[in-house]
């Protein structure tokens, strides 16, 4: 296990600075980037943290920090981000934060320079405009383990009206450099903790049984695994002691700095690794944010332990492999499903979308748009509308 005091720098697929710390690199990202007026887009959450004004500090340039960003990223806040972008004239932007200002970041520089509507560069749309226009660059620091948005290459946004999720993508918006400091996560709620947590093992699950032929990714899914297995418990727990008041000694300090390094590592893996695709997990995730608004890591949270019993019997193999990560004496694929909800259980994730706050009376609903969803197209089992209406049964019901 890296030490606490150690930086290290990997080169894919982007410049990653990680370890305890890495912030204080960003001075130096900046200037190697040539950046004189960086837009700094983050929450507003975040934002009343005591280390964003450190933050703000390092970026050291005459820029008022865009903070507007909330839920479920949506049009409305890139078109507010892009006019605090244009109006201080800034070169580039420095995101802080989880998914949803990583996206909006990814959004704003999208536009900085290209004509038109944001939904005119939709991925896979008739039609679509090019990306064939400068975007400028960005810096990430997550502070999330969760979505991975900061070494992937597309965005996500929301309509306002219709809350359908548009997806952008292009090369151009990965960013130029990560800062990867697991300090900026000691502070997050073990609620959040445990949400984003099961979206990183979501996305790392999916994409080992995604259809198709890459083994770079399967190695990286199940390395990514072997690191959620390890330490999202510990991450959740030492939250919920932070959060009762409880100080840690110094070792158990470390320990918590240590967990939340593991799970920022996994969440970048499962971002990298869901390059090889999804699965029916994800699309019944995006249609409840999409009808309902439910936190995309929760929802997948709930949804995996139905999706991953649908799957069992098309990819048993893959499923042992799976098992024996996060218990090397499995000796079947129902070891993995028996574990993700003895998981689920330790870290405090709803048990169905009842207990959530869905009602049934949106499942046709539901439906209608997971069946529309791409990522299913990647399951090992091909799922059908009368499997979707399954599948949401299941998760009321579970």
């Amino acid at each position: 296990m890296p030490t606490a005091s150690t930086i290290y720098t990997y080169a894919f697929p982007t410049t990653i600075h990680f370890g305890a710390g890495a912030r204080q690199r960003l001075p130096d990202v900046i200037a190697q980037l040539g950046l004189r007026r960086p837009l700094i887009v983050s929450d507003r959450d975040i934002a009343q943290l005591p280390w964003f004004a450190e933050v703000v500090q390092l970026v050291n340039a005459p820029t008022v920090p865009y903070t507007e960003v909330g839920g479920n990223p949506g049009l409305s806040q890139v078109t507010a981000g892009l006019a605090a972008f244009q109006d201080q004239a800034a070169d580039g932007i420095v995101a802080v934060g989880g998914g949803a200002p990583m996206d909006v970041a990814k959004a704003i520089a999208l536009m900085a320079y290209h004509p038109g509507h944001l939904f005119d560069y939709e991925d896979g749309r008739p039609e679509a405009r090019p990306v064939d226009q400068p975007v400028p660059p960005i810096v990430a620091l997550p502070t999330t383990a969760g979505t991975g948005s900061e070494v992937g290459r597309s965005t996500v946004i929301s309509d306002d009206t219709t809350h359908a999720k548009k997806i952008m993508f292009a090369p151009q918006l990965l960013p130029q450099a990560v800062l990867a400091d697991p300090e900026l996560l000691l502070g997050l709620p073990a609620k959040i903790t445990a949400a984003t947590g099961m979206d990183a093992l979501t996305h790392l699950v999916e994409a080992f049984l995604a259809n198709g032929y890459q083994p770079l990714c399967d190695g990286i899914a199940l390395e990514g695994l072997r690191l959620v297995a390890a330490h999202l418990s510990d991450c959740v727990a030492f939250a919920r002691r932070l959060q009762a008041g409880e100080t840690l000694s110094e070792v158990e300090s470390a320990a918590h700095l240590a967990a939340r390094g593991g799970m920022l590592n996994a969440s970048m893996m499962g971002a990298i690794a869901f390059q090889k695709g999804l699965g029916v997990t994800h699309s019944c995730a995006h249609a409840l944010s999409t009808v309902c608004d439910t936190h995309h890591g929760l929802a997948n949270a709930i949804m995996l332990p139905a999706a991953m019993r649908f799957n069992l019997t098309a990819a048993p193999e893959q499923f042992l492999r799976l098992a024996r990560v996060v218990q090397p004496t499995a000796t079947s694929g129902q070891d993995f499903l028996d574990w993700i909800l003895a998981l689920r259980r330790a870290i405090g994730i709803p048990e169905t979308l009842t207990a959530l706050g869905v009602s049934t009376a949106t499942t046709e609903q539901l439906v209608g748009v997971a069946l529309q969803d791409g990522c299913h197209q990647f399951n090992p089992r091909p799922v059908t509308l009368a499997d979707f209406y399954t599948l949401y049964q299941e998760a009321f019901a579970a």
